[in-house]
C-alpha cells in the first residue's frame, strides 16, 4: 500500500494518530486557507453519504482546493459495467488524491494497488472507516481532555459497524475499558475481542443497556442497526429497537460523560436526550471537517503546522 493512503486506522500508530489529531486542532482554529489551491480531490461514493461527503468537500474548500466525483455510482460508468480498477485508473489522471466509500470491504485496499494516488478509504462495507474514527478521537479528547484510561461503551450494531471496528483498533493505544452491548446477533466480531485479548485491554460484552453501565462510562457511543447490511429482513425487523437511550437513563452519569453517534440515527437516541449536555453527536458530526482536513493534507504530504 502506498505509504500516504489511508485504508484502515491500524495501519498508523499511536504517533501517527497524535499527530493528525494536532492537525485537526490547528485546522479548528484556522479552517480557512490556500494550502490545497491548485489540488485536485475526487470524491467516488458508491455508497449513500450525506455527512461523510459533505465534510470531506467543505475540508477541501476551506482548504483552496477542488472537487470532482460523483455520489451517485448510478450516474457513473460503473452502471456501464466499468470495474472499478478502470474506474480508479481513470480518475486517478485527473486527481491528487481519491476519497472512497464502497460497499465492498477491502475496496479502499484494491484501489491503493492499482494507482499511485493515495486513497483515503471512506467506508468500505462492514470493514473500516479511519476517517470516522479520527474525528470520534477528537471529538474524545476534546471533551474528555484526554484519551488515555477512559472506559466507552459501544451500544447496537457492533457486527457490521464500521464505526465501532475502527474506534477499538485506535482506542486500543490508550489503555481503555470498554463495555458491548449488543443482541448476541449484533456482538462485535471475535477477531475484535482478539485484538482485545492480545493487547491486555479489559472488556465486557453485555445484552442488557443497564443504567449501570451508562453510569460507569466516560464515552456512550451509540450506533444504529444498519437495514442495508441485512440480507433478512426478518432477523433485522428482530433487533433493530433493542436499545434506545432515553434522557432520563443519563440521571445518575457522570457529569463529564459525552454521548457519541456517527449518525444518522434512526431511533436509538430519543430527541429528548438533543437538549441534554451530554448529547455530542452534532458537535461531533462538526469535528469531522478538521479531522478530514488533517487527513487530506496528511495524504498529500503537507504539514500545515511546518508552513
Amino acid at each position: 500500500m502506498k505509504s500516504r493512503s489511508l485504508v484502515a486506522i491500524d495501519q498508523i500508530d499511536k504517533q501517527e494518530l497524535l499527530d493528525l489529531l494536532a492537525r485537526a486542532q490547528y485546522f479548528e482554529a484556522h479552517p480557512n486557507s490556500k494550502i490545497l489551491d491548485g489540488k485536485v480531490v475526487a470524491t467516488l461514493f458508491f455508497e449513500p453519504s450525506t455527512r461523510t461527503r459533505l465534510s470531506f468537500e467543505t475540508a477541501v474548500n476551506r482548504l483552496g482546493g477542488r472537487v470532482i466525483g460523483f455520489s451517485d455510482a448510478s450516474t457513473s460508468s460503473t452502471s456501464k459495467g466499468e470495474t472499478l480498477k478502470d474506474t480508479i485508473k481513470m480518475v486517478s489522471n485527473y486527481a491528487d488524491i481519491i476519497v472512497m466509500r464502497h460497499f465492498i470491504e477491502g475496496a479502499a485496499q484494491y484501489a491503493t494497488e492499482v494507482t499511485d494516488v493515495p486513497i483515503v478509504n471512506a467506508g468500505d462495507g462492514a470493514n473500516q472507516h479511519p476517517s470516522q474514527t479520527l474525528l470520534d478521537l477528537y471529538s474524545i479528547l476534546k471533551t474528555q481532555g484526554t484519551l488515555e484510561g477512559l472506559t466507552i461503551t459501544m451500544v447496537g450494531d457492533l457486527k457490521y459497524g464500521r464505526t465501532v471496528h475502527s474506534l477499538l483498533m485506535a482506542m486500543r493505544h490508550f489503555k481503555p475499558v470498554f463495555n458491548f452491548v449488543s443482541s448476541d446477533e449484533l456482538r462485535m466480531p471475535q477477531e475484535y475481542l482478539d485484538v482485545c485479548e492480545r493487547e491486555g485491554i479489559e472488556y465486557h460484552l453485555h445484552t442488557e443497556f443497564s443504567e449501570d453501565i451508562i453510569n460507569s462510562s466516560d464515552i456512550l457511543y451509540m450506533t444504529r442497526v444498519q437495514r442495508e447490511r441485512f440480507s433478512d429482513v426478518m432477523e433485522y425487523e428482530k433487533v433493530k429497537n433493542l436499545y434506545t437511550l432515553h434522557n432520563a437513563m443519563l440521571d445518575g452519569s457522570k457529569p463529564t460523560l459525552r454521548i457519541l453517534h456517527p449518525l444518522p440515527r434512526v431511533n436509538e437516541i430519543s430527541t429528548d436526550v438533543d437538549d441534554n449536555p451530554k448529547a455530542y453527536y452534532f458537535e461531533q458530526a462538526r469535528n469531522g471537517v478538521f479531522a478530514r482536513q488533517a487527513i487530506l493534507t496528511r495524504a498529500l504530504g503537507i504539514d500545515p503546522l511546518k508552513l
